[in-house]
């Protein structure tokens, strides 16, 4: 069993249903708030650096759904800069145990990561917002299907 700190967007029922697949599979899950936590540029290339960079955006986030940014336009430099000044642009969730670290929830990589002990995924895409049309949006969930990259010292 693993010990996972587990950065989130709050109230997000996405993360929500993704936290309650890692305790039934008998992980301890340790919540942080994503826009809360002081990150650093080093502390999210940790998690970040190994994808391309319009890999590290929240895809539901409203800006980007919208039109206003662009992740496959940034440079690493740029990108940075809008995760750090908006964190819920960050792609998520943000999962570490131990060194290594996860962006997104993909329940096949994370079982072979820490194991999900043939635990029962609820119905429908894990990753995928979870909310009712009257507040579509404002989750900005990281349901958008890209590949998962996990990170750290192996």
């Amino acid at each position: 069993m693993a010990d996972v700190l587990f950065f989130e967007k709050p109230g997000c029922q996405g993360n929500q249903r993704q936290k309650t697949l890692l305790a039934a599979a008998g992980h301890t899950v340790h919540a942080r708030s994503l826009k809360a936590e002081a990150w650093t540029a080093e502390g999210l290339l940790a998690f970040l650096g190994r994808l391309p960079v319009p890999e590290w955006f929240n895809r539901s986030a409203p800006a980007i759904k919208l039109g206003h940014i662009d992740p496959d336009a940034l440079d690493v430099r740029q990108a940075l800069s809008l995760l750090l000044e908006n964190p819920l642009l960050i792609r998520r969730p943000l999962m570490q145990v131990g060194e290594e670290r996860m962006v997104g929830f993909d329940a096949a990589a994370v079982d072979a990561w820490i194991g999900l002990r043939g635990v029962e995924l609820p119905t429908g895409n894990i990753e995928a917002c979870v909310h009712g049309t009257a507040s579509h949006g404002s989750c900005g969930s990281a349901g958008h299907g890209e590949d998962h990259a996990r990170v750290g010292n192996h």
